[in-house]
């Protein structure tokens, strides 16, 4: 009997957990209006749900490939660089729609007298962030 009741307890625990991270998922998600975002930026407002279905579904099928254990017949380089490539383009949006939203690099370019190299200010982020991650990546894991 405490064993089932321990059971219950670890599945409750487990649901509200998930409920927890799930909708904060899409508190943040709809905060920062990611998906309308990225509809308005490839000039598809009518395909918006394409973003919506492939956020939706990709949620889904790795928590289901976490659960079951599934595992793809494939070379782990291939599979580690797809993930990485899709990591890196899900987190650059979101970083991207973050910085967008809270407007901090017009506010930035305007105080620091920098609105003539906004560009150049852009490139040195984005390339700052590729070097250092493939530091991190190359040097400090291995």
């Amino acid at each position: 009997m405490a064993d089932a009741l321990a059971n219950v307890f670890i599945g409750l625990l487990g649901l509200a957990g998930g409920l927890a991270v799930g909708s904060g998922l899409v508190a943040l998600l709809i905060v920062i209006d990611l998906i309308p975002r990225l509809a308005q930026l490839a000039n598809a407002y009518r395909m918006s749900f394409v973003f919506e279905t492939a956020v939706i579904s990709g949620a889904m099928y790795w928590t289901f490939a976490d659960f079951m254990d599934w595992e793809l017949g494939w070379h782990p380089l291939i599979i580690i660089s797809g993930a990485g490539l899709f990591d890196g383009l899900f987190v650059g949006m979101l970083a991207a729609a973050l910085t967008e939203v809270m407007n901090v690099l017009p506010i930035m370019a305007k105080r620091m007298n920098l609105s003539d190299y906004m560009v150049a200010l852009v490139m040195a982020m984005v390339l700052g962030k590729t070097l250092g991650s493939l530091f991190d990546w190359l040097v400090f894991q291995w």
